[in-house]
């Protein structure tokens, strides 16, 4: 017999998390924004360096900051407010694929599929104090 799954989406998700766990969106927030810098940072010293421009304009951030912005490989709307997101110059996309005249310099993508596994156990983790906080009383 296989389990019945109820798909509710995010905010759903959310009510039903904050009404468990207090603390769950901060926790997870804080990690998220924590996250999406230690990327960054980790984008850098991989991303071409012609003047140096580029890399040095890598920065992890929340969107919410960046409205006029669109953060890399993210779309453009969301509405979680705590979601954040990688900013760089716009040239990131030719450099990333390449172009006609130009050979791709993957640097972006790859760096988030070797960290990807470390982003998701800090959310974890995030997850995991939120639950022993409440534990706590």
């Amino acid at each position: 017999m296989r389990p019945q799954v109820k798909w509710e989406g995010r905010e759903a998700l959310y009510r039903r998390l904050n009404q468990l766990l207090p603390n769950v969106e901060k926790e997870v927030a804080v990690e998220q924004l924590e996250g999406a810098k230690e990327l960054a940072s980790r984008i850098r010293p991989r991303a071409p360096r012609h003047t140096g421009e580029y890399a040095d304009s890598l920065i992890g951030d929340k969107i919410a900051n960046h409205r006029d912005k669109r953060a890399i490989g993210v779309p453009s709307k969301t509405k979680d407010p705590n979601a954040t997101g990688i900013f760089g110059e716009f040239i990131w996309r030719f450099l990333e694929f390449g172009t006609v005249k130009m050979a791709a310099h993957p640097h972006i993508f790859p760096t988030y599929r070797a960290y990807r596994k470390a982003l998701r156990r800090r959310i974890a983790g995030a997850v995991n104090k939120a639950v022993r906080k409440a534990k706590k009383g």
